[in-house]
C-alpha cells in the first residue's frame, strides 16, 4: 500500500481492513493475483490534482474469486473466476446511458481514484465482473496471473486502434515502446486486425521478441531514425496509424512519421505531456490526432469475448508474491519489462 507520494520508500506491504460491500449490486472478490501498469508510478509520485487519503491501494488489473455477492446482484455467485474492467462510471450520465462509458463525468479508475487489486480483496460494481472464460483446445487455460494482466491493456488497445483509429487490414501501425502492457496487447490486436505492424524499443531483447510476437519490422529507436525508416519500408507512403503513449520525446517524431491521412492515436504521455507540433505539418497533410482512455462495456465484452476464443492474450512478464510487492513496483520503474508484471496474492492453483 502507499503511504503517501514520493518515491519507493512511500510503499508498504501492511495490513488494512477488508473492504465492505455498500450498495446492493457490488462484489466482493478475494483476488489471487493483481497487475501493475505505469499509471501506478504516477500515482505513487502524485499526480497534479489528485487527491488521495490515505493509506492507498495501487493496482488497476486483477482477477479472483467471488467472495460475497449484494443483494441486488444476478448471475454471480461465491467460488466464481472472475477479471474486471478497471474503469468505474456513473452508469446513469448522459455519456453513460449513449453507452460511451469511458467518458462518464464521474469515471474512476481502480488504483488511481479508487482502491486498488494489490490486496487481498477488492469490492466492484458487479457491471465491471466478467467470467473468466475457457478458450478451446488446443490454446492453454487462462492462468490467474494472465487474467490479472489483461482487462487495462486489452480494452486500452482495443478501443485504440478498433473504436478510434479504425484500422483496416494492409494498414501500417507504428507502435512506439514496445515492452509496456499496452503496446505489447497493441501489437496483438493490430495484427489481429490484420495490420502490417512496425515497432520501436530501445531494446534490441525486446525487439526480438517483438518480432517472436508477429511484428513485420522492429526499429532500435537509440540507433536509427524511426521516422525516416518507417518512410523507407513504406516507400516514402509514411504509417497510416501511430499508437503514441509516450509524449513529449516522440510526438513530433510521430508526426514526421505519419502519412497523408494518418491517424495519430494517443492513450498517455510517460516522457512527459506537453507536445510541440507544427500544425502546418497537420493540416497540410490532414492528419487526425486523437485520444483514447480505456473502452465501453460493449467493449470489454468484446474483449473478454476476443479472450475466450484464445485470439488475444496477455503476455506477462514476471510475477513477485503479495510480500514482494515493492519489487514489483521497482521493476516496472526500471522499464525492463516485456509485458505485464504480475503480482500473486492468494494460492496459485
Amino acid at each position: 500500500m502507499l503511504r503517501g507520494h514520493g518515491d519507493l520508500s512511500m510503499l508498504e506491504v501492511a495490513d488494512v481492513p477488508v473492504p465492505e460491500i455498500s450498495r446492493p449490486g457490488d462484489v466482493r472478490i478475494a483476488l489471487q493475483a493483481g497487475a501493475l501498469n505505469h499509471l501506478d508510478l504516477f500515482t505513487l509520485e502524485g499526480i497534479p490534482g489528485l487527491t488521495l487519503d490515505f493509506p492507498h491501494i495501487l493496482g488497476g488489473d486483477g482477477a479472483g474469486v467471488v467472495e460475497s455477492v449484494g443483494d441486488d446482484v444476478k448471475g454471480l455467485q461465491p467460488g466464481d473466476r472472475v477479471l474486471f474492467n478497471p474503469g468505474v462510471s456513473c452508469y446513469t450520465c448522459d455519456q453513460c446511458l449513449a453507452g460511451e462509458h469511458s467518458l462518464c463525468i464521474r469515471y474512476k479508475l481502480l488504483g488511481e481514484h479508487l482502491p486498488g487489486t494489490i490486496a487481498e480483496y477488492i469490492v466492484v460494481p458487479q457491471r465491471n465482473v466478467a467470467s473468466i472464460p475457457t478458450p478451446p483446445a488446443p490454446h492453454p487455460p487462462i492462468s490467474w496471473a494472465e487474467a490479472a494482466g489483461y482487462s487495462l491493456a486489452a480494452l486500452t488497445a482495443w478501443r485504440m486502434l478498433n473504436t478510434r483509429a479504425k484500422v483496416r487490414p494492409g494498414e501500417v501501425v507504428l507502435i512506439w515502446g514496445i515492452g509496456g502492457g499496452v503496446a505489447s496487447m497493441a501489437l496483438a490486436v493490430a495484427k489481429l486486425l490484420g495490420a502490417f505492424v512496425i515497432v520501436t524499443s530501445s531494446s534490441d531483447e525486446k525487439l526480438a521478441i517483438a518480432g517472436a510476437m508477429g511484428a513485420d519490422v522492429t526499429l532500435n529507436h537509440n540507433e536509427v531514425d524511426v521516422a525516416q525508416e518507417v518512410r523507407k519500408v513504406t516507400e516514402k507512403r509514411g504509417a497510416d496509424v501511430i499508437l503514441d503513449n509516450v509524449g513529449e520525446a516522440t510526438w513530433e517524431k510521430s508526426l514526421r512519421a505519419l502519412g497523408k491521412a494518418g491517424r495519430l492515436v494517443t492513450c498517455g504521455a510517460t516522457t512527459g505531456a506537453m507536445v510541440v507540433s507544427d500544425v502546418r505539418r497537420v493540416f497540410w497533410n490532414q492528419y487526425t490526432i486523437m485520444g483514447s482512455t480505456m473502452g465501453n462495456a460493449a467493449e470489454y465484452a468484446e474483449i473478454i469475448r476476443l479472450l475466450g476464443e484464445g485470439k488475444l492474450r496477455a503476455r506477462i512478464d514476471s510475477t513477485f508474491p503479495l510480500e514482494r510487492g515493492i519489487a514489483a513496483v521497482e521493476r516496472l520503474r526500471e522499464g525492463k519489462q516485456m509485458g505485464k508484471i504480475v503480482v500473486e496474492i492468494g494460492e496459485q492453483p
